[in-house]
């Protein structure tokens, strides 16, 4: 009978072996024979994302468990659960219950998306962190990334034109009103962090004009100007690739991920003022929020 191979244990940056594939994530916690079956390829194949049956019958891929283990990570590693280094690929192994080299490909995610930096003998380490951009709450930028560093502008365009139909309407704009339109490159410190079309009505938006562009949020100038607060915003956010002006002007590969962030901004009494389109650097911000379920939400009966 022809001897099995054992599976692979090439080792990685910490020097640590491969190791075998256990069935799927877990907490962190005791694992006796019957907890996995091992893939075995008697033919030397790679089998990175060949399905594994599990104790429960389901079929998990590799890179399905390496997503699980990236994910959390990810997530560590915005909220600043590791300060500079990460654990090494064995403790990550035992704390997710998965094998090196599902450890490996999970780290190798993280390292496409340049969140995290690799080499021998060094180990990995966070490359660097998002800046957090709240969903509920109506802040500028500059408001938003206080305490993180100086937020400038580079005021690219700032004028008063005929606006396109559809961003007139959505002003609410009478027949033949022009709009004020600016676009501004923002920066935190040296690093371009988004790049903002905004309309702007005109009565606001050329008072606007007058204003300092280059060192204010516009909500703030807008408050200041109508003296009165902001009331409410409604905004769409979508994933979108970098198109080549756009990834020139922010200063990061064509294709990147781009955060589009539309938003529609109102005043107190309800008047529509504010219409920005703002593209966001997918490798430098992330949305965060806290979202509450109303009350009637788990009314589940039918209406007939």
């Amino acid at each position: 009978m022809t001897p099995v191979p054992a599976p692979s244990h090439d080792p990685g940056p910490d020097g640590g072996p491969g190791g075998s594939e256990p069935a799927a994530i877990t907490s962190t916690g005791g694992r006796g024979p019957d907890h996995r079956l091992r893939p075995v390829d008697t033919d030397g194949i790679d089998i990175t994302d060949r399905p594994v049956r599990t104790g429960g019958g389901e079929r998990v891929r590799r890179a399905d468990r390496a997503r699980q283990v990236a994910d959390v990570l990810r997530q560590q590693i915005h909220t600043g659960t590791f300060a500079h280094a990460l654990p090494n690929e064995g403790e990550l192994a035992a704390e997710f219950a998965v094998s090196r080299n599902t450890v490996r490909d999970a780290l190798a995610l993280l390292k496409d998306e340049r969140l995290i930096e690799r080499a021998p003998k060094v180990g990995t380490h966070v490359a660097q962190r998002k800046y957090d951009h709240g969903l509920d709450t109506l802040r500028g930028l500059k408001e938003t990334l206080r305490g993180h560093g100086e937020v400038r502008n580079e005021v690219r365009a700032a004028r008063l034109e005929d606006p396109p139909p559809a961003v007139a309407r959505r002003l609410c704009l009478a027949p033949g009103e022009r709009a004020v339109y600016l676009e501004r490159l923002r920066y935190l410190g040296d690093l371009p962090l988004s790049l903002d079309l905004t309309y702007l009505a005109p009565d606001i938006g050329e008072a606007v004009l007058t204003r300092d562009l280059e060192s204010n949020d516009i909500f703030a100038l807008i408050e200041e100007i109508s003296g009165g607060p902001l009331g409410s915003a409604d905004l769409v956010l979508e994933a979108i690739t970098a198109d080549t002006h756009s990834a020139a002007t922010l200063q990061m590969p064509e294709g990147g991920a781009l955060l589009l962030l539309e938003r529609l901004t109102r005043l107190d009494d309800g008047r529509p003022v504010d219409l920005e389109y703002i593209r966001m650097r997918g490798d430098r911000i992330t949305m965060r929020g806290s979202l509450f379920r109303p009350a009637d939400a788990s009314d589940w009966r039918l209406i007939r």
